[in-house]
């Protein structure tokens, strides 16, 4: 008989009253590395979803403004509303969250545009340019900015801020008339925002005739002083 043609021996029995050792438990190495491909997945999923409904959220709401329906957003995203609300409970929070995307960009982009500009005139008049034109291409964020001028309390202080050192500018370099505040550019830029929305569907562009207007009113050659504003009530 060879060695392979002989039986395999039995496991030797444990001596009564005791037990079989237990197995060991698998190390954390390799009870995890199954799952973690899994769980990768999972997390990517998660992501391309996210940034498939900003995607579609941003297009919606530029399109319709704030008051769309959550749906049109699902459906144009490919994904069910339980996933939609699984990343943004409400659509305040997606609307916030788009809008507040699409401020930043916009804001460093002007402070971009301002910086490259030496005449502070050009740098001003620019600034209600580009804000102007990015609003009449989007309805959400001019709907955003004439409510409470910006899609939150943060994003509105920086963009008095910002507008603040575009006046000093100017008034340092005598360009605009001197009893001009930041407040009175805030509230332009917010009439002229009003002046996007109400024209947009009958006389798109007519923002344009009102804001050269508004420059050549905001100028230092007019030195005609300017009414007192009534005080609070």
């Amino acid at each position: 008989m060879t060695l392979a043609d002989q039986p395999t021996p039995a496991p030797e029995a444990a001596p009564p009253g005791t037990t079989s050792a237990p197995e060991a438990p698998p190390t954390a190495g390799t009870a995890a590395t199954p799952a973690q491909p899994a769980k990768r997945g999972r997390r990517a999923d998660a992501e391309r979803n996210r940034a498939a409904i900003l995607e579609a959220a941003g297009a919606v709401f530029a399109e319709q403004g704030g008051a769309v329906d959550v749906r049109e957003i699902a459906r144009r995203s490919g994904v069910g509303m339980g996933t939609l609300y699984r990343h943004f409970p409400t659509k305040d929070d997606l609307l916030v969250t788009v809008l507040g995307q699409q401020f930043d960009a916009w804001l460093a982009d002007a402070h971009e545009r301002a910086s490259a500009t030496d005449d502070p005139w050009q740098a001003l008049t620019g600034f209600f340019e580009q804000t102007l034109t990015t609003q009449s291409r989007n309805r959400a964020v001019v709907e955003s900015y004439i409510a409470t001028g910006g899609p939150t309390r943060s994003c509105a202080q920086r963009c008095h801020s910002f507008i603040d050192d575009l006046r000093t500018r100017c008034m340092n370099a005598g360009l605009l008339r001197p009893d001009i505040t930041t407040t009175d550019l805030v509230l332009l830029s917010g009439s002229l925002s009003q002046a996007v929305l109400t024209t947009g569907d009958t006389h798109p562009g007519q923002w344009r005739r009102l804001l050269r207007i508004s420059l050549d009113g905001l100028s230092s050659r007019n030195t005609e002083p300017l009414p007192e504003p009534e005080p609070g009530t």
